[in-house]
């Protein structure tokens, strides 16, 4: 990764760093407003299935609009939560980031966030009869970079940290898959996204498959690549 030095000129213009706070400063803003104006951000920001439903709150009625795809990536349901991907964004991130560049790595992100949005509305649309329910997260841009991650450096060994175990990074990519994938099908582990996860993944796979060429090279990659700490990322 020669070219780190190029594309990222200090913690502050760091896409990683600049997301992480994002989510910090949008946590904060849900906690304040949580206090004194109810579940506001939630009503408005978070993703609802397609329609509209009525609520016991004075907000009035819920559903979908189109920032919702975005927006709802910068919320969460809790400290764990915020931190569990926030810590995977920077685990991952900075190494995917400093690969690509600033630049390609904000449109990977950006990329996983939408089609994770939009993979995870079709399917709360489809099953809304089980419920209406919000989703929240960064979860489907951490699964994007961790895809991302995979595909360059697919030897690189990485730790487990439940249960800590060391594997290579395109194993633990496809054992995520297919864990999501089988928890979405059968579904298990509710209260989890399994499908945005997915479509995080697929966002991510378009772009870096149209990237291919500016992928590091393993000769290039494969002496710098620090032990890259995995976790289980949920939204």
């Amino acid at each position: 990764m020669a070219q780190t030095g190029s594309h990222l000129r200090g913690p502050v213009k760091s896409v990683v760093n600049q997301l992480i706070l994002a989510n910090v400063a949008m946590f904060i803003a849900q906690l304040v407003t949580e206090r004194y104006f109810g579940d506001i951000l939630i009503f408005h920001l978070a993703l609802w299935p397609l329609g509209s439903y009525p609520t016991d709150s004075s907000l009035g009625s819920v559903g979908f609009e189109p920032w919702q795809l975005v927006t709802s990536a910068f919320l969460h349901g809790g400290v764990s939560h915020l931190a569990l991907n926030m810590f995977g964004l920077w685990s991952f991130g900075r190494i995917v980031e400093g690969a690509l560049g600033s630049r390609r790595f904000f449109w990977i992100y950006t990329a996983s966030v939408l089609a994770s949005g939009v993979v995870q509305l079709l399917y709360a649309t489809a099953t809304v009869d089980s419920g209406v329910v919000p989703t929240v997260g960064a979860s489907g841009g951490v699964f994007g970079v961790l895809l991302a991650f995979g595909m360059m450096f697919p030897h690189q060994r990485v730790l487990l940290l439940f249960p800590p175990i060391p594997m290579k990074a395109w194993i633990m990519v496809i054992a995520y898959t297919a864990i999501e994938l089988y928890a979405g099908v059968t579904g298990t582990l509710q209260g989890v996204a399994h499908f945005a996860h997915l479509g995080g993944m697929i966002g991510a796979l378009v772009l870096m498959l149209a990237w291919r060429r500016h992928w590091p090279t393993p000769q290039a990659g494969a002496a710098s690549e620090p032990r890259t700490p995995s976790i289980p990322p949920r939204g």
